[in-house]
């Protein structure tokens, strides 16, 4: 499940997932947030996890069309988690990533959304 962070400040898109993510996460959730966004040209994108357990099929794929889709408006992702492995991946293929990509521990979930924003 991915719902929508409304405590974030003004040019953020703040999103927490947890247990299994679906397609109709990205669908529903996501992508009207990120058109939302998509005018200012600049897309800060912060992501908390507290615990995962997994995403479908579908949800991978719709994961890797928003990121293709929006990947010239990236300018910040912070991930907020305590998931090594997810910490590790991010390490990682994080160069990948347009723009700059952080992780952060969940203990330091104001100094993500604060990095995000600057």
């Amino acid at each position: 499940m991915i719902k929508l962070l409304e405590d974030v400040p003004p040019g953020v898109l703040g999103f927490e997932a947890s247990g299994t993510v679906h397609a109709d996460d990205y669908r529903q959730v996501v992508v009207p947030a990120l058109e939302r966004v998509r005018e200012s040209g600049e897309i800060r994108f912060l992501v908390v996890i507290p615990d995962f357990k997994g995403m479908s099929g579908g949800a991978a794929l719709e994961d890797l069309k928003v990121a293709l889709h929006y990947f010239g408006s990236w300018k910040r992702l912070a991930l907020v988690t305590d998931i090594e492995w997810m910490s590790h991946v991010m390490s990682l293929l994080g160069w990948i990533t347009p723009g700059e990509a952080r992780v952060f521990e969940m203990s330091n979930r104001d100094e993500a959304v604060a990095w995000v924003a600057a």
